[in-house]
């Protein structure tokens, strides 16, 4: 295998994974997602690398290797979830999907930290700053001082810091630095379309629903060279988390208990389904108010995700995705 790099210069990244195209030469870092078995094949052994990088996008890599099935495991074993990894291959299509193919001429070489500048992470796609003053000044906009103040413990003196530079999910949607916020604030705005057209709503119980509804993801998810799930996260869910966080905060606060239980309820059953993690569906207005803000946040954000993953990487008009099992349009 080449060397990646001379002593002075340091690996950057060459292509985004949503640029790629079949029959381009790939010679680039990434970041591995996740790591399959070897496996035996015709003329040796093979492994197989999900790797990712701060586009948003993943690919299959497949590492066609020799007959020497220890040489091949060392360089397996060589490479770890969430190592950066220097790639030498070339894109082909499998089965309707591109992947990168590389053979034992062309090894993958892991780097060290001091081999490679690059960021993994998709950075925020809108000001954090401005997003968290929006944020406060939705807390400021609810007319229950009581519950203002609840949310200011929370969001100012807790978990600001945190919550505004998040991101909102590992993958589909949101899955940015800064991508909690963003789509809690989207959450409050369809809340706040609802609560326009039906003002009988309970607004103080609505907002607050829609800004807490997945404060668990703080627990749930973590950032080290990509977003992944933390062994509680894994667990338990940001949904629990979420319940088991704001009940425990609730036990300080002043608020009746009927609002509190109705504040639990909209966290609870935020995902509007039992088959969707929800062990309530919503049985107020206000908890299937939140739960079709946080659907249109999310299926909105992950088609314009698709669209902006997709559009580069083919002269199609369409894109199937298969997860959905439809077209999307690209153009």
């Amino acid at each position: 295998m080449e060397k990646p790099l001379n002593p002075n210069q340091k690996l950057t990244k060459q292509q985004p994974i949503n640029t790629l195209k079949t029959g381009d030469a790939v010679k680039d870092i990434f970041v591995v997602k996740i790591k399959k078995n070897i496996s035996p094949y015709t003329r040796g052994f093979s492994f197989t690398l999900i790797l990712s990088d701060s586009s948003g996008g993943s690919i299959e890599y497949k590492y066609w290797g020799g007959p020497e099935e220890s040489k091949v495991k060392e360089l397996y074993n060589s490479v770890k979830n969430d190592s950066i990894v220097y790639v030498r291959g070339k894109v082909s299509s499998y089965q309707g999907k591109m992947q990168i193919v590389s053979d034992s001429l062309e090894e993958i070489k892991v780097l060290t930290s001091e081999e490679y500048e690059a960021n993994f992470v998709m950075a925020a796609k809108k000001n954090v700053e401005e997003m968290y003053s929006e944020l406060l000044s939705k807390i400021d906009s609810l007319s229950n001082s009581e519950l203002k103040k609840f949310l200011n413990i929370i969001f100012k003196e807790e978990m600001g810091t945190s919550f505004k530079k998040h991101p909102g999910a590992i993958s589909i949607h949101h899955n940015w630095m800064g991508g909690l916020i963003q789509h809690t604030l989207e959450v409050v705005k369809y809340c706040e379309t609802s609560l326009s057209i039906h003002p009988e709503l309970d607004r103080d119980l609505l907002i607050a629903g829609a800004m807490l509804h997945d404060i668990g993801k703080l627990e749930e998810l973590e950032v080290s060279s990509r977003i992944k799930g933390s062994r509680k996260g894994q667990f338990v869910g940001h949904l629990t988390l979420g319940v088991i966080y704001v009940s425990e905060k609730l036990k300080g606060s002043q608020l009746e208990e009927l609002f509190k239980e109705k504040l639990i309820h909209l966290i609870t059953s935020h995902h509007g389904k039992l088959e969707f993690g929800s062990p309530k569906v919503p049985m107020l207005p206000e908890a299937c108010a939140l739960y079709y803000a946080d659907e249109l946040s999310s299926k909105v954000s992950e088609m314009l995700g698709q669209i902006e993953l997709n559009k580069e990487a083919t002269e199609d008009d369409f894109f199937y995705d298969f997860k959905k099992g439809s077209n999307i349009f690209l153009r």
